[in-house]
C-alpha cells in the first residue's frame, strides 16, 4: 500500500505525469479538487475564509470567488499564511480520508498524493516516495504564456511565488525532467512505474 506523493512548480508537467500515473494502474489523490472540496458552499472553511477576508471573496450564490481571493492574498505573505492556516488543516483531514478509503478498496494500491506546494507546506513525511515533475523555469514560463495565455510579466510572478527549484529537488527520491516531448515525458513515467516497488524498498531501507 504505497504512498507515493507527486509535486512540482506551476506548469511542469505534473497533471501530465498525474494522468499517466491513472492510467498505468494509480489511484491519483489531486489535492487542488481537494481544496475545492473543503471550500465548498455551507462549509466551514468558506465561512472561515470570508470571515478572515471579508464578504466580497464570495460569489452571489454563495460560492467562492478564487479570482478575488487569488488578487487578494498573492505577493503578501501575511495573508498568504492566514488563509493556509484556514485551509490546510481542513485539506490535511479530507486528504488522509481518501487516502484511507483508496486502501480499504484496494490494501494493494498505489496511492498518488498529486500535491503542488508540498515543499512550500512542509507537511510531515508519511510517503514511501516523493516525485518531483521539472522543467526549467525558462521552459515553464514559456508554457505558461503560450499554453495558458500568462504574460511574461505574469508568468515570471507565478514562477517566482514559488519555493526555488533547488528546494523542491532537494526534497526529490525522484525527478522526472518533463522538458521533451509528451512521449518523452510518457516513457519516463512507464519506467518509474516499472522501477517503483525497487524504489520504495530503497528508501525505506536507507539510512536515516
Amino acid at each position: 500500500m504505497p504512498l507515493v506523493a507527486l509535486t512540482g512548480g506551476i506548469a511542469s508537467g505534473k497533471s501530465t505525469i498525474a494522468r499517466r500515473l491513472a492510467g498505468l494502474g494509480a489511484v491519483i489523490v489531486d489535492a487542488d479538487q481537494v481544496v475545492r472540496d473543503v471550500q465548498q458552499p455551507g462549509s466551514p472553511v468558506l465561512a472561515a475564509i470570508a470571515a478572515e477576508f471579508g464578504e466580497r471573496m464570495l460569489r452571489e450564490d454563495g460560492s467562492l470567488d478564487r479570482a478575488a481571493l487569488g488578487s487578494r492574498v498573492f505577493g503578501d505573505a501575511d495573508a498568504v499564511r492566514r488563509l493556509n492556516a484556514i485551509v490546510h488543516p481542513a485539506v490535511g483531514i479530507e486528504s488522509n480520508r481518501q487516502f484511507d478509503e483508496a486502501f480499504a478498496a484496494d490494501p494493494e494500491a498505489v496511492v498518488v498524493y498529486d500535491v503542488p506546494l508540498l515543499a512550500e507546506a512542509r507537511l510531515a513525511d508519511p510517503w514511501d516516495l516523493i516525485v518531483v515533475a521539472h522543467a526549467p523555469a525558462g521552459v515553464r514560463a514559456h508554457r505558461l504564456v503560450e499554453l495558458r495565455g500568462l504574460s511574461e510579466a505574469d508568468a515570471a510572478a507565478r514562477i517566482a511565488s514559488q519555493v526555488s527549484d533547488d528546494e523542491r529537488l532537494r526534497i526529490a527520491d525522484v525527478v522526472i525532467d518533463t522538458t521533451g516531448s509528451l512521449q518523452d515525458t510518457a516513457a519516463r513515467v512507464d519506467d518509474l512505474w516499472e522501477r517503483l516497488p525497487q524504489l520504495i524498498e530503497d528508501r525505506r531501507t536507507a539510512p536515516a
